[in-house]
């Protein structure tokens, strides 16, 4: 083939890789399920979060603070380890925990340590630049009664291009002042995946 016939012809062979190669993205509704890659996501993080707020808020612990105290218990969100064999990013799953806690409407909830931190800083700084009436006080913090704290584990069973990934979400709920557990929570979950040959 003549040098000036290759050339068109590898620019249209070029153009027809390329064209094939785009990257297509579609809008999802953010509560559908889509299991790409079978790995720890945000339909786990959200289900989990919902059912086990659900089951702690829904025990005794919650009105026999109430009777002996006069008002709903105040809790705190504490650390949620990752102790899987995953990147897991657990700030997301703990704040689906505090928000699942706050809507729950059982407990009060407090800021957790990173969020204090801020609102103490502006706090302060109230004191000196805020209009006497409209400084908030310091030291004047509602107190955690209760502090929730966990982690998330993986099991990983593989035999070629088969896996089983099994995860074990494990939180308590501890209380602050005498280490006494109120609520043990645990939620499973259990995903086959199956990785197809890549074909060219």
């Amino acid at each position: 083939m003549k040098r000036c016939q290759l050339l068109p012809a590898l620019a249209l062979v070029s153009a027809l890789v390329l064209t094939g190669c785009k990257t297509k993205v579609e809008r999802v509704a953010v509560d559908e399920t889509i299991d790409l890659s079978g790995r720890w996501n945000d339909t786990d993080s959200q289900l989990v979060s919902a059912e086990m707020i659900g089951d702690l808020a829904s025990r005794s612990w919650v009105e026999e603070y109430t009777a002996k105290h006069g008002e709903k218990p105040v809790v705190i969100v504490g650390t949620v380890r990752n102790l899987s064999s995953e990147h897991i990013q657990t700030e997301t799953f703990t704040k689906d925990l505090e928000r699942e806690l706050i809507n729950s409407g059982r407990v009060k909830f407090v800021a957790n340590p990173t969020e204090r931190g801020e609102l103490r800083q502006e706090r302060k700084e109230q004191q000196t630049w805020a209009r006497e009436e409209t400084q908030k006080r310091l030291a004047a913090e509602t107190g955690a009664d209760y502090m929730l704290q966990g982690g998330i584990k993986t099991i990983i069973d593989q035999e070629g291009k088969e896996q089983v990934k099994f995860y074990q979400v494990d939180l308590e709920l501890v209380h602050l002042e005498t280490n006494e557990k109120a609520w043990i929570g645990s939620k499973k979950i259990k995903k086959y995946v199956k990785r197809r040959s890549v074909k060219w």
